[in-house]
């Protein structure tokens, strides 16, 4: 089928978009506004809007016919807010603090090549969790990714709090080089979709690079209703894109 603006593109941010917490570069941005002339594009990621913003610029509501903050928590379509959701609410306070206190304690007794700082970060629909803290520095980022695929420090970290918080049904979702997301059932990317009105596509794709079982992008990825593409690179986003749709 011809791509046409009744094809819509869903993009994750990093590593699809922009390597991991980078900013995309002018070119991708370039590319994306031609792309928009032929296509319908959006934006879903796991971050919250101020940082998604600071990613793929100020200016990224005019940008995309969709921009999904939080995994589509926080959901515009043009520069219209449509949707927020709670994980505070979702849970209860109670709940939610039980959650923190565990993760605090956990982390308390596991030792790292190094730590720094913010382990938790509290997002509107969901809890970032980073072992080694989001402060740290780009170097330590990339150390620390290579060490976490050595032994396993999310995995197993997800695995604990998966027996431990089993009557919350919560969905845990390894994503980035750092940290995991944790947030209700459902809560996933596929969450966005409500809000698509599909009577105004033929055709939903998603491009994403953690599109693993496990993985934040795996179950917008596999969703019967998505054409699903794993991306390793900003770069290999263009060229998937360019083949699928401008050629």
């Amino acid at each position: 089928m011809p791509a046409t603006k009744r094809t819509l593109a869903l993009f994750d941010v990093d590593g699809t978009l922009t390597p991991a917490r980078l900013k995309i570069t002018p070119e991708m941005k370039a590319f994306l506004q031609e792309l928009r002339k032929t296509i319908s594009i959006g934006v879903v990621g796991g971050s919250d809007f101020v940082k998604q913003q600071e990613q793929i610029g100020s200016d990224s509501l005019s940008n995309f016919d969709y921009s999904f903050a939080e995994n589509g928590l926080v959901a515009y379509k043009n520069d219209e807010l449509i949707a927020k959701a709670s994980f505070a609410q979702k849970i209860g306070e109670e709940e939610l603090q039980k959650l923190i206190n565990w993760v605090l304690a956990y982390l308390s007794k596991i030792t790292l090549p190094i730590k720094r700082g913010t382990f938790i970060e509290f997002r509107t629909g969901m809890l970032n969790i980073s072992p080694i803290g989001r402060n740290c520095a780009r170097d330590e980022r990339n150390a620390f990714e290579e060490y976490d695929l050595k032994n396993n420090i999310r995995k197993d970290m997800v695995a604990a709090m998966q027996k431990e918080f089993a009557h919350l049904n919560l969905t845990f979702s390894i994503g980035g080089q750092i940290s995991f997301d944790v947030f209700p059932a459902g809560w996933d990317k596929t969450y966005c979709l409500q809000f698509v009105d599909r009577s105004l596509f033929d055709e939903v794709h998603f491009f994403g690079d953690k599109t693993f079982e496990g993985g934040n992008d795996y179950e917008i990825f596999t969703h019967p209703d998505v054409k699903g593409h794993s991306v390793t690179s900003p770069d290999d986003t263009k060229a998937q894109c360019t083949e699928l749709f401008l050629s």
